[in-house]
């Protein structure tokens, strides 16, 4: 079964961020850098319809700086679109944020017409750590863990500019497995929505075809690229966990502990600087996804059609001549 996560509170999430983008001029919209495709919401850009966006390519010096440019290329060249990569440490980050929102909504300004900024994105992207760092104190809880924010805030940036927060959002329907399988191995849904053995399995898969040296360099397994690049992803894992001491009695691979190890690895940065994806992936992912849900919907239209709409039965063979 494919990850899903769609909480009871994100419903009152959903109805509330519909009714507050009515007064917004433009939305900073927080995506994490090892996988922007998947943390962008496809039900947050329908809410959003055309209103400016500043998309922030957040925790950036954890992502592959190649893959990096390629999204914020792929973001620029989209419509009343902004893309930077981000990181709260950098010095003045936080600073350059609202002169480009000014830039995307430039008929706002002023104390008649202050401009109003809404922040959103998936949960557990860094949106607190994003205001803590606009506002210059600690006034949104921060931590890494999903679902923290559970109601809206808002702050003061200047005398003419005002920030709103909400709760992280999460859609219905994840539509493509690899994009929830994304968004597990980024720790961006609860846990209780995926088997982590499972997503670590996918991980593997991405890091052997993408980053195999990365592995190759944490892990010290004593094979080379080549070796790795043909070994199952089980046996990775197994290996990895033997290495690693996640041991049952008897010298039985705990493969649970080893899917921790992996994870917590790579969410931790220690594998090296990483993404997910590529624009092409991610859109590949979509496609094919979007195609296997639409015969779906197909199959199921078909099982509720009433038995006097099914197609006339073909007539008997001609057996006069």
């Amino acid at each position: 079964m494919g990850v899903q996560w769609f909480p009871g509170h994100m419903h009152a999430t959903v109805k509330a961020l519909r009714e507050r983008l009515k007064a917004i001029d433009v939305v900073i919209e927080l995506l994490d850098a090892r996988a922007p495709g998947s943390s962008a919401n496809p039900l947050l850009a329908e809410l959003i319809g055309a209103r400016p966006v500043l998309k922030l390519l957040n925790k950036d010096d954890l992502a592959d700086p190649q893959r990096t440019a390629q999204w914020l290329a792929h973001y620029e060249a989209q419509p009343n679109t902004r893309a930077l990569a981000w990181r709260a440490s950098t010095p003045g980050a936080a600073h350059r944020l609202v002169p480009l929102c000014r830039q995307l909504a430039p008929h706002r300004g002023g104390m008649v017409k202050p401009l109003r900024v809404l922040v959103a994105g998936i949960p557990n992207v860094g949106k607190s750590t994003l205001i803590n760092a606009l506002v210059g104190r600690r006034a949104a809880k921060a931590a890494d863990e999903p679902g923290v924010t559970r109601q809206e805030q808002r702050f003061v940036l200047a005398d003419d500019v005002y920030l709103v927060d909400t709760p992280g959002l999460l859609w219905p329907k994840i539509l493509a497995p690899e994009s929830g399988d994304c968004l597990a191995a980024l720790g961006s849904v609860g846990r209780n929505a995926y088997d982590e053995e499972a997503v670590a399995l996918a991980l593997l898969s991405w890091l052997q075809c993408d980053y195999p040296q990365a592995v190759l360099d944490r892990y010290r397994l004593g094979i080379d690229v080549a070796a790795l690049a043909a070994m199952p992803t089980e046996a990775l894992l197994a290996a990895i966990g033997r290495r690693r001491g996640a041991l049952l009695p008897g010298g039985r691979i705990d493969s649970h502990k080893a899917a921790e190890v992996v994870l917590g690895d790579f969410r931790g940065g220690a594998l090296g600087r990483i993404t997910l994806e590529t624009p092409q992936r991610f859109a590949a992912w979509m496609q094919a996804a979007q195609a296997a849900e639409a015969e779906r919907q197909a199959a199921r239209a078909a099982r509720r059609r009433p038995r006097s709409e099914s197609p006339p039965a073909a007539p008997p063979p001609d057996t006069t001549a």
